[in-house]
C-alpha cells in the first residue's frame, strides 16, 4: 500500500495518490493532471478510480483531464449530476484497488454529495479517512455553499452534525485523517496548520466533535463568524460540474511570449487585464499603467479569484523571468483560462520600446511616523476583518481588500492615502486596484503592520483573534 499526499500551499489543498498491486486512485485531483499521470508510469501502475470527495468551490479539478488522458472512472457521491459520465456510487459502495478496498461513507452537510473515503488495507482494518471538506484538522467544513430555495445553511449543518456522528466519530480513534484543505483555505474558520491527523485527536481537540454537543450548539458554533464566500467558488463549481476546455490547450494559448507591441495590442483591442505578478517590490519600482498587482509570491490565486470577477476576462501577463507557464497554471487552478500570453523579456523590454511605465511610492515606516507626527494622514487598514477587529492604529480607516471592489466609494480620489496590510503584500494589490482607478495619490507602508506596530504610533489594545 502506498499514499501520498500532494500539497498546494497557495490553495492549502491536498490531493491524494493511493496505489496497491499496480492500481491507482487519485482523490481530489489538481487542475494540471500530468504529474499523476507520470507518478503512476514511474510506478508501473494504472489509474483506476479519479475520487471525488465533492464538487470543489475553491479550485477547478483535473478530474476531467485527467480521465481523458487515462480511461479512469470519476467515482461521486450520492445525487451527484455532471454533463459528462461519472460513477454516482451509493452509500456503503466498496471500491476495489489491488488488496485494499475504499469504502464510501456519504457525508452530506457541506455539499449534498459530499462523501468520505474510508480505507481498508488489505486485512480488511480500517487505515484511514479522506474526509475532503466534511472533516478537517480543527475544524468542518462550512455549510453555506450548497444553499438552495429549500434548503438553508441550517439545514446544510444540521446534515454535517449527523454525517459527522454517525459516520466518521464511530470509527476507531487510530484511522488517519486526510484532509482536503489545511489552515489558508476559506473552506472553513479554523483550519489547522497540519495537514495529516489522527482521528481520535480529533475527537479530543475539534470543537464540532465535543462528545456531548447537542445540533442546536452544533449549528450555532459552526455558523458563527463564516465571512461571505469568494465570488469565484459558485462559479468554481460549477465548472466541476459542466466541464471546462483542456488544460494543455489552456497553457498553449497562456504561455505565449508577446512582444512590447502585441502586449500593447491585445490589452487594448482585446479588453484583457494586465495582472503583474512579479514581487510587489519589484511593482513598486516599475510598472505598466493601469496594470493590476497579485504577486506568485503570495496566496495568488484565491486572490485572483476573490478580486477579479469575470472568469472569462482576457488576461495578459507581466511575469519574472521563467514563471509564465506558473502564472498560466496556478490562474486555471481557479478557473480563469482566457490568459493570451506573457510581456517577453518583462518591464525591460516594455521601457526598451519607449512606451510609458508608473510607479508606487513605498516608504518605511519609520518614515510613515515621521509624516504621521508631522502632519495628519489618510491611513487605510486593508487587512481582513478579524486582523482589523484584533488590533489597528487608532486614526486608521479599515477597507478590506477582500471587498474593495464592493467599497469603492467609501474612499475619495482628492485625499492622499497611506496603504497596509500586515506585510507589504495585501497593500500594493491595493493600491494596483485603486491606481486603475484613478486613485493617484496613494502611498504604500512597506514592511506593514507588523512593522508599524513596533513604532510608538497609539494603537488600539490586543484582542486574541480567537475571541472575535
Amino acid at each position: 500500500m502506498k499514499i501520498e499526499q500532494l500539497y498546494t500551499g497557495c490553495l492549502a489543498q491536498g490531493a491524494y495518490y493511493i496505489e496497491s498491486e499496480g492500481e491507482v486512485a487519485i482523490i481530489d485531483p489538481l487542475r494540471e493532471t500530468q504529474q499523476y499521470v507520470d507518478k503512476a508510469k514511474a510506478n508501473n501502475a494504472k489509474i483506476k478510480y479519479i475520487l471525488e470527495t465533492h464538487f470543489h468551490a475553491d479550485f477547478v479539478s483535473g478530474h476531467v483531464d485527467l480521465a481523458n488522458k487515462t480511461g479512469a472512472t470519476i467515482v461521486f457521491g450520492p445525487g451527484a449530476s455532471t454533463e459528462y459520465d461519472i460513477h454516482s456510487a451509493i452509500d456503503g459502495e466498496e471500491l476495489k484497488l489491488g488488496k485494499l478496498t475504499i469504502k464510501v461513507l456519504h457525508t452530506p452537510g457541506h455539499t449534498l454529495e459530499s462523501v468520505t473515503y474510508l480505507l481498508r488495507d488489505e486485512n480488511g482494518k480500517d487505515h484511514a479517512i479522506f474526509s475532503g471538506d466534511t472533516l478537517f484538522l480543527g475544524d468542518v467544513g462550512r455549510p453555506d455553499l450548497a444553499i438552495k430555495s429549500d434548503l438553508t445553511k441550517e439545514d446544510l449543518a444540521g446534515m454535517l452534525y449527523d454525517s459527522l456522528r454517525t459516520k466518521i466519530m464511530p470509527l476507531a480513534d487510530d484511522v488517519i485523517v486526510y484532509p482536503a484543505h489545511g489552515a489558508g483555505s476559506a473552506c472553513g474558520k479554523n483550519l489547522s496548520k497540519d495537514t495529516v491527523g489522527i482521528l481520535g485527536e480529533q475527537k479530543q481537540t475539534n470543537y464540532a466533535l465535543r462528545a456531548n454537543m447537542t445540533k442546536e450548539e452544533f449549528v450555532k458554533e459552526v455558523l458563527d463568524g463564516i465571512a461571505p464566500p469568494p465570488q469565484y467558488f459558485a462559479k468554481n463549481a460549477m465548472m466541476n460540474k459542466m466541464g471546462y476546455d483542456a488544460f494543455d490547450t489552456i497553457l498553449k494559448t497562456g504561455d505565449t511570449p508577446l512582444t512590447p507591441e502585441e502586449f500593447e495590442a491585445l490589452a487594448n483591442h482585446e479588453s484583457a487585464l494586465v495582472l503583474d505578478v512579479r514581487s510587489q517590490s519589484d511593482y513598486v519600482k516599475g510598472h505598466i499603467p493601469n496594470s493590476i498587482f497579485i504577486g506568485l509570491n503570495g496566496q495568488f490565486a484565491p486572490w485572483v479569484g476573490a478580486l477579479i470577477t469575470d472568469l472569462k476576462q482576457p488576461i495578459v501577463l507581466v511575469v519574472p523571468e521563467g514563471k509564465s507557464a506558473e502564472a498560466v497554471t496556478r490562474l486555471s487552478r481557479v478557473g480563469y483560462d482566457h490568459t493570451l500570453g506573457y510581456l517577453k523579456g518583462g518591464i525591460d523590454a516594455w521601457k526598451a520600446a519607449g512606451k510609458d511605465f508608473d510607479t508606487l511610492e513605498s516608504i518605511s515606516a519609520e518614515e510613515f511616523v515621521s509624516r504621521a507626527k508631522a502632519s495628519d494622514v489618510n491611513i487605510l487598514d486593508v487587512r481582513k476583518d478579524g486582523e482589523y477587529q484584533s488590533m489597528h492604529l487608532e486614526q486608521a480607516q479599515h477597507l478590506s481588500l477582500d471587498y474593495i471592489n464592493e467599497k469603492m466609494n467609501e474612499v475619495s480620489k482628492d485625499k492622499t492615502y497611506y496603504i497596509h496590510c500586515a506585510g507589504g503584500y495585501r497593500s500594493v494589490i491595493a493600491a494596483s486596484i485603486l491606481k486603475a482607478r484613478g486613485f493617484s495619490h496613494l502611498v504604500d507602508i512597506a514592511g506593514g503592520f507588523a512593522a508599524i506596530k513596533k513604532t510608538d504610533l497609539p494603537t488600539t489594545d490586543f484582542v486574541c483573534p480567537s475571541t472575535l
